[in-house]
């Protein structure tokens, strides 16, 4: 394990959930949570809203423009693998503003980070046992079984001028973001669970579950 500043010990607590888009990882770290007594640190949450103001003092460091690209630039403009590589380029700039706000906390039970920004090869430098991760990805089925189901996963929210080929867009590009992740956390031993929807969330979360279980103690399940 490499050393890492971690101040009140949290980031050795952290367990994490990483993975791709529409695999249940949310669902999965707040039913492990719920049962175990855990805290769950929401990765997309932080990313969109929390750490605006530090992406903002960055831009204005590198004396790059401080609004965000047009909708279409992101979502029409590029092709999926431009897409790919651009927010994979940029997980690691985002992954020391969670750093920064998990050392910060301090609780005496584990904390459960999850999100797909959270990348196999940014979290194992902190781990004393490749059990502390977990990585969620979706089959292809799965995956257009969610598109098919979830509002959020069926459409994208933005203004753009060709909806059609920016959903597909973005599509392709979380397909390949999802590969990059299982391939990532195998290379480096990192357990991959691949979501086909046979299971439950509660199955998935039970599996999940008894893979973190040296570190879950003895909390009540609910």
């Amino acid at each position: 394990m490499a050393e890492i500043w971690d101040p009140h010990g949290s980031l050795r607590r952290t367990l994490w959930i990483g993975g791709a888009q529409w695999s249940g990882k949310t669902t999965v770290a707040e039913i492990v949570a719920m049962r175990h007594g855990l805290t769950v640190y929401h990765y997309d949450y932080h990313d969109a809203r929390g750490h605006q103001d530090r992406r903002i003092a960055r831009r204005v460091a590198l004396g790059e423009p401080l609004g965000d690209p047009s909708p279409d630039h992101v979502w029409v403009e590029q092709s999926p693998e431009e897409m790919a590589s651009e927010a994979l380029a940029g997980f690691p700039i985002r992954f020391e503003w969670v750093l920064d706000d998990l050392r910060a906390w301090f609780t005496a039970r584990p904390t459960i980070a999850e999100g797909w920004g959270l990348r196999p090869e940014l979290v194992a430098p902190l781990l004393d046992s490749l059990r502390r991760m977990i990585v969620l990805v979706p089959t292809e089925a799965f995956r257009r079984h969610q598109l098919r189901t979830l509002p959020r996963a069926g459409a994208l929210n933005a203004l753009v001028t060709h909806p059609a080929r920016a959903q597909a867009n973005r599509i392709a590009r979380d397909r390949l973001i999802a590969e990059d992740a299982a391939q990532n956390a195998r290379r480096l031993g990192i357990r991959v669970i691949e979501v086909d929807g046979t299971l439950s969330a509660t199955e998935v979360a039970a599996e999940v579950a008894e893979h973190f279980a040296p570190y879950l103690g003895s909390a009540p399940a609910a």
